[in-house]
Parts: C-alpha cells; structure tokens; sequence
C-alpha cells in the first residue's frame, strides 16, 4: 500500500534516534527526520502542515486552533472539542488505521469553528481590569 501523502517531517529526539539504530529500524525515504524544535518553529511546522499526526493533547489543540488536521494515534483524548469540531480524529495505534486516516484528514478543509475562543481573551480581561468592559450596551465601571 503507498502512502497517501508525499513528505513527511517528523523532528526526533536524539534518545529516539538511537532507538533506530539499537534496533535497526529503518525510515522510509518520504520521512525526514529534524533535530528536536523549539515551540515556536515547532508551530510554524504545524501551521504550514498538510496534517498533523501526534499522540499529543497540545498538538491536537494547537492543530486545531492553526487550522491543521490532525490524526491521534490514541484512543482517547483530553481534547475532545478538536474531535466534537471536526479538526481532529482519533485512531488508535493500529499502522492500517493511522495510514488510512492521513488521505481523507490532508484532503480535509480546515472549516471548523475553533473551540478554544476567539483570540480575545487578554484583550476582554485587560477591558474588565481596566473598567472598560461593556455589558448589554451598558459600560461596566469597577
């Protein structure tokens, strides 16, 4: 069965990367393997991603929010919203499952409504601090 994506990512750790070799596993040509990213380049990685694949609570959030599928090689999450919302799927750890989930999440559009709020809220709390925070048309003063 091939693939149903052409690149793929995937930043390692060193301890992971010795794992390889101890074992001889062997990478196939589509995956290219990154030293580890700090947060920021890490999420720039997500945010221009076709999907993301992850076992992570905070990439599964953070895909969501940055508009990027994501498959979750568990069986449960903390983050249910991203699956309530459609920007998240969970398949378990089976290698059939988790390839046949990657085709349709790329082709996926990233049209859910973020579940995590608007992007305001330090803007809504420095209003409510600073007296400016405006209730039914009415200015609420502390």
């Amino acid at each position: 069965m091939s693939p149903p994506y052409s690149d793929s990512t995937r930043p390692i750790h060193p301890r992971a990367e010795e794992r390889l070799s101890e074992f001889d596993l062997s990478i196939p040509e589509n995956v290219r393997l990154v030293e580890p990213l700090d947060y920021l380049d890490f999420l720039q990685l997500q945010q221009h991603a076709a999907t993301m694949v992850t076992d992570s609570g905070g990439v599964q959030e953070e895909s969501c929010i940055l508009e990027t599928p994501c498959v979750t090689v568990r069986a449960n999450t903390e983050r249910p919203e991203t699956v309530t919302v459609g920007a998240n799927e969970l398949v378990g750890v089976d290698p059939a499952e988790i390839v046949a989930a990657v085709k349709p999440a790329v082709e996926t559009d990233a049209d859910w409504k973020n579940p995590f709020g608007d992007g305001t809220a330090a803007e809504q709390i420095l209003d409510i601090v600073c007296g400016n925070h405006v209730v039914d048309n009415t200015q609420v003063n502390r």
